[in-house]
């Protein structure tokens, strides 16, 4: 398992979230790594009206009344014009209609339309649709209630003509685009014709203009996210080419191992041999992109013997589970200790695989492998307290960290997180005094500094948080590059948390994509800031690199879904630039 320099900042990144999720208007409640500045649909939000509505009045003051829908036995409750009384039965010919007066035409396509309610209400929806066609035909000007309505029956019928329903809608909000109804009836029809994408801007533009208030259109667009991401997602992981994480992430997953000695090569080593130990050496030098092509080089020009086998399945496997290669991972890793039981780092890797994979039993039983074959090896209890921390099983962690610092108490980040596992036990001072132990004791080091400083920003001491996350930066940039940039970023979130400064924090992110152009916690930031200053054309550029740089399907996934919600909040600001301001001011009121 990796250090906590993944699992700790994406915690921050999301308590940072839910501070600030009131400032929200678009987005899900469960895809929730990053929902920034996206405004929200919240959770609390009250129900939808009925099917039909009632023409003038559906801009009158909700009743507090449920109202019915076609299914309901006695139909739904309609939207009306109420007409005088009409005698009219036969269908008039455009000549007839000419002949008629305004006032006469109104009333009679008031009249049409009622008859047409009732038939709806009867689910005599092709007859209802004649009704509704007339009154269109009779109409002095474009109703979008008649068009409305009509689409609600043609989404009812048996089978529903949904593409019919769009073009209703369409009329009806050529004639007002702020038609919730239209806009939700219109909505559903383009999902039902798996058109999501137009689905969700519908979706999306109903619930900012009903105030937040309508919760089956918030679910709704919670539900077509989920399509959209998921089925992108899909089409991306089955086209695009194996690739390394960032370095920040790469060297945080190897520096969770202790450091082994180059396996001796046999008297006879074969070129295969020797290239392996080229990519062992390279992986040493943090040059992991060469260390990728040496070890595939190797494997193909073959290995001569069983622990060089062994070894290189166990470095294979390792860059293909950081690429995303689950399956392929835990074939080589397998391979790996079926030649040579021993190696332990093989044991552990697959039990991080397995985890991966939600399969914790099997996790649990690699460890107990590992054990059998080396009792001694510090790694094994290190990653087994990982695999326990993420469960929440903190006082176990803190037990598995504690031994594996008694076997080897030169591994930084055993101390690291046992004095993590402390603080989320709830004993704040023998986790402080351990983090300043291992400060004192590992002096040249940025990641006591770093997680130190991530406690104490927990804590909201805003002022030591910023000067631990410097000093990490001072001893990173002291190191030969390249540098872990997470100092940098956990600056930046410190800043903004305690001053709310963007354009400082903003500094700190775009310095670490400098030094580390793919740098996943900084990207994931920018985003968020941008959002919060409104900024959604940089956000959605900047969730666009996210899913770029996603090793695994969920956070794709996550990144798609906060990608297309923040690119329906800004066609919905181009499609109502009147409201756009208001929707500003709506979003910093919810923040403050």
């Amino acid at each position: 398992m990796a250090t906590t320099s993944s699992t700790s900042y994406f915690e921050r990144i999301h308590d940072f979230v839910a501070e600030n999720k009131k400032a929200v208007v678009i987005g899900t409640a469960a895809a929730a790594l990053a929902v920034g500045g996206v405004i929200y649909y919240a959770s609390t939000s009250r129900g939808p009206g009925g099917d039909l509505e009632k023409g003038k009045a559906r801009d009158k003051k909700k009743s507090s009344k449920k109202r019915k829908t076609v299914n309901d036995a006695d139909g739904p409750l309609l939207e009306e014009i109420q007409p005088k009384v009409a005698d009219e039965e036969d269908v008039l010919s455009v000549e007839e209609i000419a002949g008629m007066s305004a006032e006469e035409r109104t009333k009679l396509a008031g009249t049409l339309k009622t008859r047409g309610n009732t038939l709806y209400q009867n689910r005599k929806f092709q007859q209802a649709v004649d009704m509704y066609t007339r009154a269109i035909q009779v109409a002095t000007k474009s109703e979008p209630v008649y068009y409305s309505n009509r689409a609600a029956c043609y989404m009812n019928m048996t089978p529903p003509k949904y593409e019919l329903a769009v073009q209703d809608c369409d009329e009806a909000l050529r004639a007002d685009a702020s038609y919730i109804k239209a806009l939700n009836r219109r909505a559903n029809a383009l999902e039902a014709l798996s058109r999501n994408e137009e689905a969700l801007r519908d979706f999306t533009a109903a619930t900012i203009l009903d105030k937040f208030q309508n919760e089956s259109a918030a679910q709704a667009v919670e539900r077509v996210l989920k399509k959209i991401a998921t089925e992108k997602a899909a089409v991306i992981l089955t086209t695009r080419e194996p690739r390394l994480p960032s370095f920040t992430f790469v060297s945080a997953y190897f520096a969770a191992f202790r450091v082994r000695p180059l396996p001796a090569l046999p008297e006879n080593s074969s070129t295969g041999d020797n290239t392996l130990i080229l990519a062992l050496q390279a992986l040493e030098a943090a040059d992991y992109a060469h260390a990728v092509s040496l070890v595939n080089e190797a494997m193909e020009q073959g290995i001569s013997w069983e622990i060089g086998k062994a070894e290189a399945l166990n470095l294979r496997g390792t860059f293909k589970f950081l690429m995303g290669d689950v399956s392929g991972a835990k074939d080589d890793l397998y391979e790996s200790v079926k030649i040579f039981p021993s190696l332990t780092q093989s044991w552990v890797k697959i039990a991080s695989v397995h985890m991966e994979q939600g399969e914790g039993t099997k996790a649990f039983e690699c460890f107990e492998e590992a054990i059998k074959h080396n009792p001694q090896d510090p790694d094994i209890y290190y990653h087994r307290g990982q695999v326990l921390f993420i469960t929440n099983e903190f006082k176990e962690a803190a037990d598995n960290y504690t031994k594996s610092s008694e076997l080897d108490d030169t591994f930084v980040f055993s101390h690291i997180q046992l004095a993590v596992a402390l603080y989320k036990m709830g004993e704040l001072a023998r986790s402080m005094a351990t983090f300043r132990r291992t400060m004192t004791n590992f002096p040249q080091r940025s990641e006591p500094q770093n997680y130190y400083g991530e406690l104490l920003l927990d804590q909201q001491r805003f002022v030591d948080a910023v000067d631990k996350f410097e000093r990490a930066v001072e001893l990173e940039r002291a190191k030969p590059p390249p540098m872990n940039v997470l100092p940098l970023v956990n600056k930046g979130l410190a800043i903004y948390q305690w001053k709310q400064d963007i354009t400082a924090a903003e500094q700190c992110c775009d310095e670490a994509l400098r030094i580390d152009p793919e740098c996943e916690p900084a990207v994931a930031t920018l985003a968020q800031l941008s959002l919060q200053q409104g900024k959604i054309d940089r956000a959605v550029e900047m969730f666009k690199r996210q899913a770029e740089l996603a090793r695994s399907e969920p956070e794709l996934i996550n990144a798609l879904t906060y990608q297309y919600a923040s690119t329906s909040q800004l066609e919905f600001t181009r499609n109502y630039p009147e409201m756009a301001e208001q929707l500003a001011q709506i979003a910093r009121s919810m923040a403050m």
